[in-house]
């Protein structure tokens, strides 16, 4: 299989499913095996899974130590991952490990327990994100953690947390949209965007 054929195989692949096992530590995934769906997984000839997707939410992870390692083992292409569900864990922080992950177009990390909002500014070096749960984590209590972010962020802040100032006009954005409750769902857009223009 090509790497063209990869990706259009891939895309429509259920998710690597390890939701509600109780997984303490990254390392467990090896020796578990995921919830099966309708639809069963595609393994490439060495038996490791073929989609873009690792769903790890409801579960009691407080650190991804080894997360590397393991998404090597269990995927085929772990650098194409594209959707990372972490959401209802223990998580205290952002782990820079997940910006080793530039596909990285959606990422739930809702229900946990990250206690700052400048942590979401690790996050600015993933080119593909579109979108992010934050809520139910602490940093919801933070001033900024609301729909003032998204005017801050609409006028040309690159820095997620607040604090870097207005970017050139050729960098490029993000878009944050805040939902109101009970989503607190954050969608970010990258891209070249112009700035509305005040007569």
């Amino acid at each position: 299989m090509n790497k063209r054929d990869y990706m259009n195989t891939s895309v429509q692949e259920p998710p690597l499913d390890y939701s509600f096992r109780s997984i303490h530590v990254i390392q467990d995934l090896v020796n578990e095996e995921p919830r099966t769906g309708l639809r069963p997984l595609k393994r490439s000839k060495s038996g490791k899974s073929l989609t873009q997707s690792l769903w790890l939410n409801n579960n009691v992870l407080n650190d991804l130590r080894d997360f590397n390692q393991v998404a090597s083992q269990l995927l085929e292409h772990p650098e194409n991952l594209a959707w990372i569900d972490l959401s209802f864990n223990d998580l205290t922080s952002i782990d820079p490990v997940l910006t080793t992950f530039f596909n990285l177009s959606v990422l739930y990390l809702h229900g946990n327990s990250i206690q700052h909002l400048g942590e979401v500014n690790k996050l600015a070096v993933l080119p593909r994100l579109r979108s992010l749960t934050l809520h139910g984590n602490p940093m919801e209590e933070e001033k900024g953690y609301s729909l003032g972010r998204q005017q801050q962020l609409v006028e040309g802040e690159r820095d997620f947390g607040g604090g870097s100032g207005p970017q050139p006009e050729s960098s490029p954005q993000a878009i944050c949209a805040v939902h109101p409750a009970p989503y607190h769902h954050v969608r970010l857009q990258w891209g070249h965007q112009s700035r509305p223009h005040h007569s």
